[in-house]
């Protein structure tokens, strides 16, 4: 039995990093194609702004609705079929986009499936998780970042070939479907829950967390999206305004200025490979060393006087911003019952990706205001509030979502150092 279990926590972990691949193969492909669809829709760089706003329109809401989703079908059939969605709605866009209306309408598609699938496949990495134990939370996040950058040499390598969009797009159909297989196939078989015993379990953690509306403890997946919401404004910054920063500020070609990016994402991808192996007990000191490395180096990239340090500035950043998210989803998960799993994460990750939208916002007003030396400053001030924040908002929440007073301990010899791993590992539960 005890073999068995392990074998079906190993396979779910490797259906998710597989799952994240998949994510990550649609993303590097679309980040690169975007100058051809702009090309093929016929429409300026103004139009494109405004028509890319409709890819959060349609992730917000559908990362809402897909928790629920979730808690009612099983998240190994959702993941499944939205990662299909999201592959076939790129295939849309390439197809049919060929003016503006259908380039928003075909975006909102692809912001619908994108923010379904990627609450999906975080349920899905929190569900293995939990179950093997290990950091797979993590490593699937880096496996995202790894074929972001892969399938972004790729696609750019196949439009110099002269394959067009439509082919690129074919291949993450592809991709997508295999993987979604696998998923399936390496998943164990899920029953959909019945109304009645949803509700029967979302009664008893209502009863327990004192939570009238849905047995999901709201107020304490808030206080972790908003430490998410700031990881992800400083991380979207960086990998959306870096490029413009070393072609404005430091005064590269393009050609130079387009590897930051680059290097960023791949910076981010051998990090969270580095730290998947990283234990629970020491989310707290991940979080607030990825703290600090995230605003030390968006300090030295605001300050660097030439190419290599600002490279350098912008390495740390990305160390940095690396472990944050995943740490906080890893936190969540571990303390998340199965009957409100999709809520949960939809929640969360909803929250979280309001960050990810306004973080390129809050770069380019102060950029405007000030100018993008200060801009980035200005990231490296978030980074520091978020230091500040993270033991005090995680203290709050494990006070909301388990409220008992805790035991006396028994005056037995032991090392200081014991209180404040332990003290770490109940702020990481």
């Amino acid at each position: 039995m005890i073999r068995s279990s392990s074998q079906s926590a190993h396979r779910l972990a490797w259906a998710s990093y597989a799952s994240f691949a998949a994510f990550g193969v649609f993303w590097g492909t679309w980040g690169a194609s975007i100058p051809r669809i702009r090309s093929q829709a016929g429409i300026s760089d103004g139009q494109l702004g405004t028509a890319l706003l409709f890819i959060g329109a349609g992730a917000l809401p559908a990362m809402l609705l897909t928790g629920r989703i979730i808690d009612r079908f099983g998240v190994r059939i959702t993941a499944a079929v939205t990662l299909i969605l999201l592959g076939s709605s790129g295939l849309i866009v390439a197809l049919a986009a060929t003016g503006f209306a259908s380039l928003c309408f075909g975006l909102l598609l692809v912001g619908a499936a994108s923010g379904a699938a990627d609450v999906a496949i975080n349920s899905a990495a929190g569900s293995a998780e939990k179950l093997a134990a290990t950091p797979v939370i993590t490593r699937s996040h880096g496996m995202f970042s790894a074929f972001v950058v892969v399938s972004s040499l790729v696609a750019g390598l196949s439009a110099a070939l002269g394959a067009g969009t439509t082919f690129s797009f074919v291949l993450v159909v592809a991709a997508s479907t295999i993987v979604s297989g696998y998923l399936l196939h390496a998943s164990p078989a899920e029953v959909p829950s019945a109304p009645r015993r949803i509700k029967a379990e979302t009664d008893d953690l209502r009863h327990r967390r004192g939570d009238p509306a849905s047995g999901v403890p709201v107020l304490a997946i808030l206080l972790v999206g908003i430490l998410g919401a700031m990881a992800f404004a400083g991380e979207n910054a960086h990998q959306s305004w870096a490029a413009v920063f070393f072609e404005d500020e430091l005064g590269t070609g393009a050609a130079l200025s387009s590897t930051a990016p680059a290097v960023f994402a791949a910076v981010v991808a051998i990090t969270r490979f580095s730290t998947g192996g990283l234990q629970p007990a020491y989310a707290m000191r991940t979080l607030v060393l990825g703290a600090a490395a995230a605003s030390v180096g968006a300090t030295i990239l605001a300050a660097a006087p030439n190419v290599i340090v600002a490279l350098i500035g912008l390495a740390v950043a990305a160390a940095g911003t690396a472990v944050l998210y995943p740490t906080l989803l890893g936190i969540v998960s571990r303390s998340t019952e199965d009957a409100t799993r999709g809520r949960t994460t939809s929640l969360l990750t909803t929250i979280s990706y309001l960050g990810f939208l306004l973080g390129p916002v809050y770069v380019g007003l102060w950029s405007e205001a000030a100018g993008l030396r200060a801009a980035m400053a200005a990231i490296a001030a978030l980074c520091a509030v978020l230091l500040a924040l993270t033991p005090v908002l995680l203290r709050i929440r494990r006070k909301l979502i388990d409220p008992s007073p805790t035991p006396p301990v028994a005056n037995t010899a032991h090392h200081p150092k014991q209180d404040d791993d332990a003290r770490e590992h109940d702020l990481a539960e």
